[in-house]
């Protein structure tokens, strides 16, 4: 049974940020742009500061000053209807600049970011005449009846060195990849770069805790899994060692550990997985640890 919970949009901004890392100075990102009324949402428009900005990642390459993004998390079915509600998004936007024709059209483009294939689409595409080309890996650009510079990124067919973030939006996550991506985040330093892999972490970890678990049971990467997965593993710990200093440092300890304890639980943890990985972070005997759980 899917978990229903799990936030993919976060995900998907904060991943288009680190993929857009090195241009971001260059760019304006405004998430669930609103389009006059609250149901009618982009889920991410960014903005050139300056038109004649070249983007680096092939994702940007088709980008024009203006740039209306959809993102279908691995529930949601990208089909023509939706294909067409993205170019009714782009559309609405380019009709609500300040003046007339403010917004100039052919400054204006359309991306649809699934993880599959969307075989459906595609087929349609064919039938009715639309031309499908395929630049670069895991990009489709899409013409004919389309009012707007159009494409269509398949996450999963990405290379995955260069499009770790975007990749990791899936709920087919192999072990590898999970050790790639924690290597990833761990060689992040600047803070704004570490709260957005902290949001593609998050939706990853909760989408693959199968992966999790493995890892969680090796015990080579059960201490270096617990220090890349802060603050999702260690806030609780902090909150409860500063809480506990009014009663003592062995009290703030026994807070700590709750709180990862609790955490992992969260994440759907057995208890025998727990156990173990608290023995190896807090050096716990066995009997130190049951009384944890």
């Amino acid at each position: 049974m899917k978990d229903t919970k799990i936030q993919w949009h976060p995900g998907f901004v904060a991943a288009m940020n680190l993929e857009f890392a090195k241009d971001r100075e260059a760019l304006i990102f405004e998430k669930e742009y609103n389009l006059n009324t609250k149901p009618l949402e982009i889920d991410l428009l960014v903005i050139k500061k300056e038109a004649s900005v070249k983007i680096a990642n092939e994702i940007g390459i088709l980008f024009r000053s203006h740039n209306i993004m959809e993102y279908k998390s691995p529930e949601d079915s990208l089909d023509i209807d939706a294909f067409y509600k993205a170019g009714a998004y782009a559309s609405l936007y380019k009709s609500y600049g300040e003046t007339t024709d403010a917004i100039k059209a052919e400054e204006v483009t359309v991306s649809l970011v699934r993880e599959a294939r969307p075989e459906s689409l595609f087929q349609y595409f064919r039938e009715h005449g639309y031309t499908v080309s395929n630049p670069y890996q895991g990009i489709y650009y899409i013409a004919g009846a389309v009012l707007f510079p159009t494409q269509i990124v398949v996450t999963r067919e990405l290379d995955e060195a260069s499009h770790i973030w975007l990749r990791a939006l899936s709920e087919r996550m192999e072990k590898q990849n999970m050790v790639r991506l924690l290597e990833s985040v761990e060689r992040l330093s600047g803070k704004a770069d570490k709260e957005f892999a902290d949001s593609v972490l998050e939706v990853s970890i909760g989408a693959n805790k199968h992966v999790i678990e493995e890892l969680i049971g090796d015990e080579n990467m059960c201490q270096a899994l617990m220090e890349i997965m802060e603050p999702q593993l260690l806030l609780r710990e902090k909150e409860g060692r500063k809480e506990g200093r009014k009663e003592g440092r062995k009290e703030g300890r026994k807070e700590g550990i709750q709180g990862t304890v609790d955490t992992l639980r969260d994440f759907g943890h057995e208890d025998s997985e727990i156990k173990r990985a608290i023995m190896q972070r807090y050096s716990l005997s066995e009997e130190e640890a049951g009384e944890y759980l």
